[in-house]
């Protein structure tokens, strides 16, 4: 999910149980600039844009689960922008299902729903240069014969797996998810499927597994469901709201995250919650010691920037 994928929010969900993480879809006229910083202090490896502001951001503690996705139309530019990030992500997922206009007018997304011949030379292109696994993400075509002959050509470049969300991509949440197709899907190929777009009925870890059991497919990728609470990866139960809020932050210190995606997130997970004292107060807060104040962790903040302290680096997670 934009503006909530970024590391933080990954490393709580691999700390809850999740087993790889996305970051969120980075379009590739962005990556191709970007400058790979190593940054000492954090213990992170930092790739920042042309406006020098971090893009993307990573460290030790999710190499071998981090995946990037990126938004692309041309398999020359992905693959110039997958080489930028190959040493340091633990695979490449190219997004072909975000129905949004921006990926839709680039001929990115969905887009490439409806050309399946530049689909295998993207595809193609990144699987036979990289050293890292290369996936797509994609929607359900509107008849299941068009979306078995799309994931066919997928399946013969040679990927290494294909997460399905079970919408075409003019329908919306409000839309049953079609997990017929994706159970179809699973059937028809050989390689794993992940199932997608089932988060509106995933309220608690048991509804994952109902998910994918339904699906027959391989695992479940979900979004909006973590975005609201994290610890719905976890196998124990949902954590209360407050507890997964303060371990966010925890790791939001760490990787010393910006005041706006830091307050988005929050804003994200409070929900109707930012109608009470303390949400109000969230959506005044100039600073990330404002908000972690709300959750008594001023002192927290403070002695992160110490030197002194030994738990300053990601490396020590």
């Amino acid at each position: 999910m934009v503006r909530i994928n970024t590391l933080p929010m990954r490393l709580l969900a691999l700390e809850y149980g999740a087993d790889l993480v996305y970051s969120e879809e980075i379009v590739d006229h962005k990556l191709i600039k970007c400058r790979r910083i190593i940054n000492e202090k954090l213990g992170t490896v930092d790739f920042f844009d042309t406006e020098d502001k971090v893009a993307f951001q990573t460290c030790s503690a999710e190499k071998d689960k981090v995946i990037l996705q990126i938004g692309t139309a041309d398999p020359g530019r992905a693959l110039k922008a997958a080489k930028l990030f190959e040493q340091d992500v633990s695979g490449i997922d190219v997004n072909m299902g975000c129905p949004k206009g921006f990926s839709l007018k680039g001929g990115m997304g969905a887009a490439l729903l409806t050309n399946p011949e530049l689909v295998y030379e993207i595809l193609s292109t990144l699987t036979n240069n990289l050293s890292v696994p290369v996936t797509c993400k994609i929607r359900c075509l509107p008849s299941l014969e068009k979306t078995l002959e799309l994931v066919k050509i997928i399946q013969s470049t040679g990927v290494s797996a294909v997460a399905v969300h079970g919408r075409t991509k003019d329908e919306r949440t409000q839309h049953k998810n079609r997990n017929d197709y994706i159970r179809e899907i699973s059937r028809y190929l050989t390689i794993p499927v992940i199932a997608n777009g089932g988060s509106g009925e995933i309220n608690c870890y048991e509804d994952i597994e109902k998910f994918r059991r339904e699906t027959e497919a391989s695992s479940v990728m979900i979004a909006r469901s973590p975005e609201s609470n994290c610890s719905i990866f976890r196998k124990d139960g949902l954590l209360p709201l407050e507890e997964v809020i303060v371990d966010y932050l925890k790791y939001s210190i760490k990787c010393d995250s910006g005041l706006h995606n830091v307050k988005y997130c929050v804003q994200r997970m409070m929900g109707s919650y930012q109608a009470t004292t303390r949400g109000q107060a969230c959506i005044r807060a100039n600073s990330v010691r404002d908000i972690c104040n709300l959750y008594n962790l001023a002192d927290y903040y403070d002695s992160f920037y110490e030197d002194s302290n030994p738990d300053r680096f990601l490396d020590n997670l």
